[in-house]
């Protein structure tokens, strides 16, 4: 299930990215304080590739990510990253090493692989709400309404339908 979220998720951008030129893609936006559609998709695509290449050493740092201007400048060249991370997901569960600095020092925390994949999901769909703002200033543009929405809230909605 949690794949199958991530997956939809990712999938979403990539229909969103189709509806994009570069140029828009790369447009900085005032509402997100300047940055653009491109840097969160990028930043979104990063956290899932520095999970990827830290899977197998089993020490993961979330701040060393490469910040490849690319991924946020070219609709194509992040589809194609898009594509690379649903391929590498699918891994067995296993303990992994969380490092994190925090006013100066770094802390250490277990966590596992499937938390961490758990964590790129939400971190992907906030990013996403932070993506649908960017997007007021477009026409035309097609979403899947549930874009941007926590898992958890759609299940709320369904319930208070019912």
């Amino acid at each position: 299930m949690l794949l199958k979220s991530i997956n939809q998720s990712l999938d979403e951008l990539v229909n969103l990215l189709d509806q994009l030129s570069d140029e828009s893609y790369s447009k900085s936006c005032k509402a997100l304080t300047n940055s653009s559609i491109g840097e969160h998709t990028r930043h979104i695509l990063e956290m899932f590739q520095c999970l990827e290449k830290s899977y197998d050493f089993g020490v993961l740092n979330y701040d060393n990510r490469d910040r490849n201007k690319r991924i946020e400048t070219e609709t194509q060249f992040a589809k194609q990253c898009i594509c690379d991370v649903k391929a590498s997901l699918k891994k067995e569960n296993k303990i992994v090493f969380l490092d994190q600095m925090i006013d100066g020092l770094t802390f250490r925390i277990q966590s596992n692989y499937y938390r961490e994949l758990l964590y790129n999901l939400e971190h992907c769909i906030h990013h996403q709400a932070l993506i649908k703002v960017a997007l007021l200033q477009y026409e035309n543009i097609e979403l899947n309404e549930n874009f941007g929405v926590a898992r958890s809230t759609i299940e709320y909605k369904k319930q208070c339908v019912q």
